[in-house]
């Protein structure tokens, strides 16, 4: 049977307070999803999403697990509609950066208390990281990857002036995450070079960046207690852009990935000539369906991220049968 879908999750940015709220509200699947959420971080994170401050909201050790919640509840309420698994209709999943967790999570490699846990600790590791370094993220706009990498090579030599591209989303966005000092450093190269804007990102550390260095250690330690299945469908890393499905690489790969860059534009080239209908982005918002347009994907596209989305998908569904 041809698998039709590509399904994407999203990373952090895409949270806002009250994503998932009516999902809770209107099934007892999606109020489970949440609830083992909650009970798994002994908090009411659902109190945050559902109606707490954006700023709260936006803390990294909340915003992981929340997002990661969200799209879980949606996958669990497809997979109740149509009485199959994801892995039965869609050929491959990906992530970007915390979004490989929640995919890994849809296709039954993690259970859901574990990646709610794990996203927790790598949150917390995460910001930890950084603590007393001033730090600074950006997005860059309009100027080429090789030619920022060449700035990167002339110009960063010192510790304490640090950058390096985070994120290579799509043509003409790059993320930059390093020292204030590193960016700083470049700024009017890159404007000089052609960069249309430089946009700082509001994000509490400087992710994919080697200053992640100690948070990656954390989660090492903490992975090397998670039971990691074998996908039960096609699985692109972040780290590899390439299909993984060996659990000790994937599980090595995310240890990676909180240092290196997110290789979203070569995952997303990667799936390009498969033999699929749609790229389908599951959870809050559409920034990965956004990138993707811009990285001239040659598929349908479309998101799903509240009850009309999934009444619109499950019919898309059925008329492939």
């Amino acid at each position: 049977m041809i698998k039709p879908f590509v399904f994407i999750f999203p990373g952090q940015g895409s949270q806002k307070v009250g994503m998932g709220k009516t999902l809770y509200e209107n099934s007892k699947i999606a109020q489970q999803v949440f609830d083992e959420v909650d009970d798994s971080l002994n908090q009411k994170l659902t109190s945050i999403i559902f109606e707490g401050k954006e700023e709260d909201l936006k803390k990294t050790s909340n915003a992981q697990p929340a997002l990661m919640a969200v799209s879980i509840a949606i996958i669990r309420l497809i997979e109740d509609e149509l009485g199959k698994k994801i892995s039965d209709f869609v050929e491959v999943v990906l992530g970007h950066s915390l979004g490989e967790y929640t995919a890994l999570c849809a296709i039954n490699s993690i259970d859901l208390k574990s990646t709610a846990r794990i996203l927790r600790t790598r949150g917390n590791a995460m910001q930890d990281s950084v603590k007393g370094i001033q730090t600074r993220m950006v997005a860059v706009i309009g100027l080429d990857i090789k030619k920022i990498e060449d700035i990167l090579k002339k110009n960063i030599t010192k510790d304490e002036n640090l950058c390096e591209i985070a994120n290579d989303n799509c043509p003409g966005q790059v993320i930059l995450s390093g020292t204030k000092k590193g960016l700083e450093l470049i700024n009017d190269e890159l404007k000089d070079s052609g960069a249309r804007s430089i946009i700082d990102l509001n994000v509490s550390a400087p992710f994919h960046c080697s200053l992640m260095n100690p948070a990656s250690e954390i989660m090492a330690k903490t992975l090397a207690k998670i039971d990691i299945k074998k996908p039960d469908t096609n699985f692109i890393s972040n780290v590899s852009a390439d299909f993984e499905n060996d659990p000790k690489k994937i599980k090595k790969l995310l240890v990676d990935q909180v240092y290196s860059r997110v290789k979203w534009r070569e995952s997303i080239n990667r799936i390009s000539d498969l033999n699929i209908k749609s790229v389908i982005e599951i959870g809050s918002g559409k920034v990965l369906t956004g990138l993707n347009k811009r990285i001239g994907l040659q598929k349908d596209y479309s998101n799903v991220s509240d009850a009309l989305d999934i009444n619109r998908f499950l019919q898309d569904y059925k008329s492939l049968l």
